[in-house]
């Protein structure tokens, strides 16, 4: 659903144009012109240049809320993320997760295995935050394995990792066949890269798209572009842990210069819900509805300045051709198999 350019602007209908352009011209504010060496040179491999996320998807029933509430404001919808963790679902809240995203052909995306914020360590609840996320010992990264193995077995396609320890594991396994070939691994807004030569490491390090922090300057991402193609993930609205920013109004420079790139449609001053229970449902059930509706407003922004082209077909999902760090059989940390681990 794109809506209609502004009425007032004559030059509406020659392609996007910037919020206010017009009007702001008038009286002679008008911006400078967009510099095209900003402009990302890079594509999806479905030549769309952004997708669409709906995070913290929790289970089956906020799932099902998803869907029907995308399908009634027609938000289209590539990738479903859950963030409490694959151990917090049964195998058979997996399946119907599955398959219900499978007959929508939507990719499903989630969380593995315990984390250092949930560990007994300390160190995360100081004001530094310690280790974050990250996984703490062997039967952090173990847990993380079994996770990744016991998701992919029962149909998930998508791993959402927080450790480029157990992301280098993980695409070792992917690459020894231990996990499906076509299996892609999505590194967490928690411990995104802040620069160009750490993104260009997570994407050696096998992921296959990458969370970076949503208080990137919009000179910041292009700068990252510049030295990889690996998909961006992008909170458009974020999370009051992760900064609680509403950048609605970037959607279009992000895409421009992000492509390509994941559009998530996070929520502000929303309670937290990880790890998610039924003690938990109503508010869960009600910020997933707003996540879609959020969505819904971005989409009609996007249309309202023309730049809404590009979205990528539904059912898209693979990243295309990225740079890896060789795999090195005899490396030690690789040589820790699911028998070992």
């Amino acid at each position: 659903m794109s809506a209609p350019h502004h009425p007032q602007d004559p030059q509406a209908a020659n392609g996007p144009r910037r919020p206010g352009e017009y009007a702001l011209a008038l009286l002679g504010h008008a911006a400078p012109a967009d510099d095209p060496a900003d402009a990302s040179p890079h594509s999806f491999p479905d030549g769309g240049t952004w997708r669409t996320e709906i995070p913290s998807v929790e289970g089956p029933e906020a799932l099902q809320a998803v869907l029907e509430e995308s399908e009634r404001l027609a938000v289209p919808v590539h990738r479903i993320s859950q963030g409490s963790g694959i151990w917090m679902l049964t195998d058979a809240e997996i399946t119907e997760m599955v398959q219900a995203t499978a007959e929508r052909d939507i990719e499903l995306c989630l969380f593995t295995g315990p984390r250092g914020t949930w560990d007994i360590g300390a160190a995360t609840r100081t004001l530094s935050g310690g280790g974050g996320l990250r996984a703490r010992g062997h039967d952090q990264v173990a847990g993380c394995v079994e996770d990744a193995l016991r998701a992919t077995a029962l149909g998930v396609r998508c791993l959402l990792v927080a450790d480029e320890g157990v992301l280098w594991l993980l695409h070792g396994l992917r690459q020894q066949g231990v996990l499906p070939s076509d299996t892609t691994f999505k590194v967490s807004a928690l411990v995104g890269p802040v620069n160009p030569a750490a993104y260009g490491v997570w994407e050696r390090l096998g992921a296959d798209s990458i969370n970076i922090p949503s208080d990137l300057t919009l000179q910041q991402i292009t700068e990252i572009r510049r030295t990889s193609r690996a998909p961006i993930d992008f909170y458009v609205e974020a999370p009051d842990d992760l900064g609680g920013f509403v950048r609605m109004y970037d959607a279009a420079e992000l895409i421009r210069r992000g492509a390509p790139i994941y559009l998530k449609f996070g929520l502000s001053k929303a309670p937290a819900i990880y790890p998610y229970g039924r003690h938990l449902r109503d508010v869960t059930l009600a910020t997933a509805l707003e996540r879609v509706r959020r969505g819904r407003l971005v989409l009609d922004l996007l249309g309202r300045l023309g730049a809404d082209g590009g979205l990528s077909p539904l059912g898209a999902r693979l990243p295309g051709p990225l740079n890896r760090f060789p795999l090195d059989p005899t490396d030690a940390v690789l040589s820790l198999t699911p028998e070992r681990i």
